[in-house]
């Protein structure tokens, strides 16, 4: 078995029980960071724990919109490993689906607020608690919903075009110090995205170029790229991962 040499980082992960957010985990611990990783269920994120390795990893449960939760994850990864490099967005919601002309208006506020003013409120305490100071990157996890408009998910897709923007805004203010750039994937297999190919994985993946879905590792080594020194001279960015679905935009 080869032993993974630390790379002495720090990050602090969002919704990352499973799905994306895990993968993101299992690629940064793979390198040799360290990470605490949030999320709702307490049973999950301990599993999560002891497969990411307990000397590799800690946890908080809660609600990533609730800021004393926000406020007790970064107090945690400080008292854990004594810093935050790198921060990973990539709690989310969609709760709705159908058009946007009967959008319930409650919904699509809860939607930004986990969506965009989560991880603002993430970004605000990372940036006070350690990077202010000692550096660091920020990745925020979108979707090609943000960048094209996404019928019946429109509250959803609004709010990842929102923290694109978000990324942007970061990027600008936390220059030299922090690198903010963004991950805009499409239909990963996830729990979260099953409604979108369950029971149709064949006929959902056939309009890929790449002819399959995306899974969580894709995402997770492209957050590994954006959070590593080969990155260094890319900020404000939205790295698009979505085998290529968007080359079918195209006429003919």
């Amino acid at each position: 078995m080869t032993t993974v040499e630390p790379t002495g980082k720090v990050a602090l992960i969002t919704g990352a029980s499973r799905g994306i957010g895990y993968g993101v985990a299992e690629a940064l611990v793979a390198r040799g960071d360290r990470v605490c990783i949030t999320g709702r269920n307490e049973d999950a994120l301990k599993e999560a724990v002891e497969q990411l390795g307990a000397e590799r990893a800690v946890y908080v449960a809660g609600k990533a919109h609730d800021e004393a939760h926000q406020a007790l994850a970064v107090e945690r990864v400080m008292e854990a490993f004594g810093r935050v490099d790198h921060l990973i967005n990539n709690a989310g919601t969609n709760p709705v689906f159908g058009p946007i002309a009967d959008l319930d208006l409650g919904v699509a506020r809860k939607v930004f607020e986990t969506n965009v003013i989560s991880a603002l409120g993430f970004a605000q305490k990372t940036w006070h608690a350690w990077q202010k100071d000692n550096g660091g990157a920020i990745v925020n996890i979108a979707s090609v919903a943000g960048i094209a408009p996404s019928p019946f998910i429109a509250a959803y897709g609004v709010s990842k075009a929102a923290l694109i923007n978000l990324t942007q805004q970061l990027a600008h203010e936390f220059a030299p110090r922090v690198r903010v750039n963004a991950i805009a994937p499409a239909v990963v297999k996830t729990k979260f995205a099953q409604a979108l190919y369950e029971g149709r994985e064949e006929e959902a993946a056939a309009s890929y170029p790449l002819g399959r879905l995306g899974v969580p590792s894709d995402i997770g080594g492209a957050a590994a790229f954006l959070t590593s020194d080969q990155s260094d001279w890319v900020t404000g960015q939205t790295l698009v991962v979505d085998g290529g679905i968007f080359l079918n935009a195209g006429v003919g």
